[in-house]
């Protein structure tokens, strides 16, 4: 039998274990972890479908360093400098195709996204292989390492504090870490968002391990401090929204300071905050200095100068309290909504978004209905109950420093003006850790009363497998998407056959997945299978009625098929669901006027250029249409607007000259 004895009396008492068993377990359950982790791992499609490894974002900024410069090694588009606001998304969208979220300042790219991840990993590793690390290696490593950390952390509190608990009560606590935190639904699309965020999550696990150690091991604390700020720094420089967390550095300090009764304590509390504060100001004052030799500002990191086609950074609200309430609501209170068929999740809308809202991108928030068992983490007063003062000190010191992650890095989350499931990765590991250290003090309070014990078993072990089951559910909706977006990117390239191939992908992950249906038939459209394509925009239909998207692009098929009536049908029900659509306006003008009914056209045609007055084909066919009526003055107005705004319409030129003669 394994023999028990209880810590509450003694300070730093370890579990009285076999070894051995305990390191197997865990093993086993890392190792799992870790092999779904490599398994679950897909490349993202940012830049391009066919990306090198050497052309992701991290690894060209590498090869700027390596060439003595710190912008990317990578020419801005032309095009940008002739534009008069290259920040503009209504001018830059055909100049941004393959930079998308880089900045651009003064004509050369650069990243705005955490250089730790560049120094930490991506040039040493080209430095000694003569290769180039691709984003998703990386971003495998980096969750492995902190995970592996997280799990070293478990143990430590496992075996020191609570040998009440039984090995495989440990074991699934593990298991809720590397399964109920998010990280499988990153894994989807390894990208350069998931190498930062990735990284960040490594580190602050390596500081918060550095914590438990100065905390545990006075006669060392100076040498744990250094690697704690060391840690917390890199982890700032992977992910500047962390800045706020590294108040949990001073803990162990503060500790010190209230221990202290004798003067030479008291400088040693002045050498362990020197160790403290010294390694993370070293680094912070670095990104203070790399930050100004590229943007001339020591507090900018780019974000000011980023492309993108979604907003203007130099306009939009990035931060502010009128986000607060839709942002907590969407991270912590969001249900997610259920129905019958694989994988059974159905995204529930939030209200209508603050005014200078940007985006909600991915529909997985919630984390107290849909990860349940962090409410857990409210249990976690437990674990210092009934212990001596100085053992209490310890833990709660740590504690306190998990805490205050999750509460620092989950508060900037809330005013930012964006909101998006892989952000929760910055917060919710912490939360589940003190969610596992709810569980084992549960485990502790209860250990005397047998029936109890078991109720509290039942109730979270069903809260730790929905939360699993949710997650592993999430993930596979999350590579769902990850493929109905490379399927986008393939065949905005023209690849249309490797597009279909991701589609296909795409719905073998979720069958009742419309918007892949609806794009696959968007591909079959292009290759010419207008049969095929008209099967998928109905069968997206079955699943999503009111679709606007789906309608507009049925009609379409229906009118290259010469299905004239069925086609204005279908655009009618899209002005039903969606009266402001001027590419559908534009469309049923089309059909009308290839119907006859050039008045009727007309109209449509003007109702989309008050919808969108830089419409070049609107431009162009309504002055057509106006052209066959006899007119000629008002479609030379039309023509040449049209040309203004597309210098290459040839049949633009041709139907002006028409009008000249």
């Amino acid at each position: 039998m394994i023999s028990r004895k209880s810590d509450s009396g003694k300070a730093g008492a370890l579990r009285d274990d076999i070894p051995w068993i305990s390191l197997a377990i865990f093993g086993l359950v890392c190792g799992l972890v870790i092999v779904l982790f490599g398994w679950s791992a897909q490349s993202g499609f940012l830049k391009s479908a066919n990306l090198r490894a050497e052309d992701s974002y991290y690894n060209l900024l590498v090869q700027g360093f390596r060439a003595g410069q710190l912008h990317l090694k990578l020419e801005a588009p032309p095009g940008l400098a002739q534009l008069a606001d290259p920040y503009d998304p209504a001018l830059n969208a055909a100049c941004i195709r393959d930079v998308g979220d880089m900045s651009y300042y003064r004509g050369k790219l650069y990243l705005y996204f955490g250089v730790t991840p560049a120094m930490a990993l991506f040039w040493p590793y080209a430095t000694l292989t003569g290769h180039y690390l691709p984003d998703k290696a990386a971003v495998v490593i980096f969750f492995t390492l902190g995970y592996l950390v997280a799990a070293g952390l478990l143990r430590a509190l496992w075996r020191r504090y609570f040998p009440e608990a039984s090995i495989w009560v440990a074991g699934v606590s593990l298991l809720a870490m590397g399964l109920a935190t998010g990280i499988l639904q990153d894994l989807s699309r390894c990208d350069v968002y998931s190498v930062a965020y990735s990284c960040g999550f490594a580190f602050t696990m390596l500081a918060l391990a550095a914590i438990w150690c100065a905390l545990h091991e006075p006669k060392r604390q100076v040498m744990w401090l250094l690697l704690a700020s060391l840690a917390y720094g890199l982890a700032i420089g992977a992910r500047p929204p962390l800045l706020f967390g590294g108040i949990i550095l001073l803990l162990p300090v503060a500790q010190a300071w209230r221990a202290a009764n004798e003067p030479g304590s008291r400088r040693r509390v002045g050498l362990l905050l020197a160790a403290t504060v010294g390694p993370v100001m070293l680094i912070g004052l670095a990104l203070m200095l790399y930050n100004f030799l590229r943007f001339h500002s020591p507090f900018e990191f780019g974000t000011h100068y980023q492309l993108n086609g979604k907003y203007h950074p130099t306009t939009a609200r990035l931060f502010s309290l009128d986000y607060v309430w839709f942002n907590f609501r969407f991270y912590f209170l969001k249900p997610m909504g259920w129905n019958a068929h694989f994988p059974f999740l159905r995204p529930v809308p939030l209200s209508p978004l603050p005014p200078g809202y940007c985006e909600v991108t991915d529909p997985y928030g919630g984390m107290l209905s849909n990860y349940p068992l962090v409410w857990l983490a409210l249990a976690a007063p437990l674990a210092w109950r009934g212990r001596s003062v100085k053992v209490a000190s310890s833990l709660r010191g740590f504690i306190a420093a998990v805490f205050l992650i999750f509460v620092t890095c989950a508060a900037p989350l809330c005013l930012f003006f964006a909101a998006a499931s892989r952000y929760v990765l910055d917060f919710l590991p912490a939360l589940m850790l003190l969610a596992v250290i709810g569980v084992l003090g549960l485990e502790r309070a209860l250990a005397g009363a047998r029936v109890w014990r078991r109720i509290a078993r039942w109730g979270w072990s069903l809260l730790l497998a929905y939360s699993v089951a949710f997650n592993l559910l999430a993930s596979v909706e999350a590579h769902a998407l990850a493929n109905c977006f490379a399927g986008d990117t393939l065949l905005a390239q023209g690849r249309v056959d490797a597009a279909i191939e991701h589609y296909h992908r795409a719905l073998a992950l979720w069958p009742e997945f419309a918007t892949s249906r609806c794009r696959l038939g968007n591909a079959l459209s292009q290759k010419g299978l207008g049969d095929e394509a008209i099967i998928q925009y109905q069968e997206a239909l079955k699943i999503e009625p009111d679709s606007a998207e789906v309608h507009n692009n049925l009609g379409t098929a229906l009118f290259q098929k010469g299905l004239e009536d069925d086609a204005i049908i279908q655009y009618q029900k899209v002005l039903e669901i969606k009266p402001d659509s001027a590419d559908t306006h534009y469309n049923l003008g089309c059909v009308l006027f290839q119907k006859g009914r050039a008045n009727e056209a007309i109209t449509h045609f003007q109702k989309a250029l008050e919808i969108r007055p830089r419409y070049a084909a609107a431009h162009y066919n309504l002055g057509y249409a106006l052209l066959q009526k006899g007119l000629v003055n008002e479609p030379m107005t039309h023509f040449q607007r049209a040309l203004e705004i597309q210098p290459d319409n040839a049949e633009a030129h041709n139907a002006l000259g028409d009008c000249l003669l």
